[in-house]
């Protein structure tokens, strides 16, 4: 089945070429199907290819969504142009008096700022504060995953050495967690970061669970045990060059950036990038969509009581 989104935006045409099926809105109006209603806040600097990365992994669902994009309205984006954001993205004012069935929240390149003094922050927390009770699983990834602990729990994040860039194994050590379902014992996800949440902080809370790790980069995947809170550290959404990019652009910057682990043949910069994650990352989102918003999440929003929904949790 398709996602449906505006069919102006221009992750449209790439995804097409792919051969992936995408319904714009003007075809969606004429199918009788209630479809998951999903909003991504964006919190990437280059949106379009964020946007791009997440539509094709929700793309892979059997499921009929309807994605919106959210964008923070206290920061001023300087790698989107206004434009773009106008046209395609929503702000929290605009969305406050909706509900969702799923939420994601992507990282953000400020880790290595107190939360307090990311300048959207207040707004953020707005944004965790409304999920509880409008939006029925959130998806949280790396920096995304950070600021929700912190917003929810007071879990602090901890620095690094250095930076953990690369590709890197993971174990699953929660093998009966509906996520976690038709993983390998062990997968690859890539690594892109600066700090990190300490397990022995997570196991504080008997609501979180670990469903995965890797001696590299610690924790992996957690989530809460309903599943309304999924926290995934990596980038399993990351293109094969994602990393690449990442590192020249550190290069250029003149930071002497180390280069990323276990991505190119050799530790060659100059190879191409082996892509070893899609699977993975396939399957992860087809269990977030499929076990953790289609299978629990109300079917009409609009007449479901709210003290019925908060009673369920």
């Amino acid at each position: 089945m398709p996602i449906k989104i505006d069919r102006g935006l221009p992750a449209v045409d790439i995804l097409r070429t792919e051969n992936i099926f995408v319904m714009d809105d003007n075809r969606a109006q004429h199918q009788d199907i209630r479809p998951m209603n999903i909003l991504i806040l964006n919190l990437m600097p280059q949106k379009i290819v964020t946007e791009t990365q997440l539509l094709r992994l929700l793309a892979n669902t059997p499921l009929q969504l309807e994605v919106e994009f959210l964008h923070m309205a206290s920061h001023q984006s300087k790698n989107t142009g206004s434009e773009h954001l106008e046209t395609f993205y929503k702000t929290f004012a605009q969305v406050k008096d909706r509900y969702f069935d799923g939420l994601i929240v992507t990282g953000a390149p400020v880790e290595n700022l107190p939360f307090e003094e990311v300048d959207y922050w207040s707004e953020l927390k707005q944004v965790f504060d409304w999920s509880k009770d409008h939006v029925y699983s959130t998806l949280h990834i790396c920096w995304g995953a950070q600021a929700g602990l912190y917003a929810r729990y007071g879990i602090q994040k901890q620095g690094k050495s250095h930076k953990l860039s690369g590709v890197y194994s993971q174990e699953v050590v929660k093998v009966d967690s509906p996520l976690m379902r038709g993983f390998d014992d062990e997968f690859l996800a890539p690594h892109s970061r600066y700090t990190e949440v300490l397990a022995e902080d997570i196991r504080r809370f008997h609501n979180l669970e670990i469903l995965s790790d890797g001696q590299d980069v610690g924790l992996s995947i957690i989530a809460s045990r309903d599943m309304r809170e999924v926290y995934s550290f990596g980038h399993l959404e990351y293109d094969r060059d994602t990393l690449q990019k990442e590192y020249e652009r550190d290069l250029s910057a003149g930071k002497n950036p180390r280069v990323p682990e276990h991505y190119f043949k050799q530790d060659d910069p100059t190879t191409r990038p082996a892509l070893s994650w899609n699977l993975a990352a396939a399957q992860f989102f087809n269990n977030w969509i499929n076990y953790a918003v289609y299978q629990e999440t109300p079917y009409d929003w609009e007449n479901f009581e709210q003290s019925a929904f908060s009673a369920s949790l």
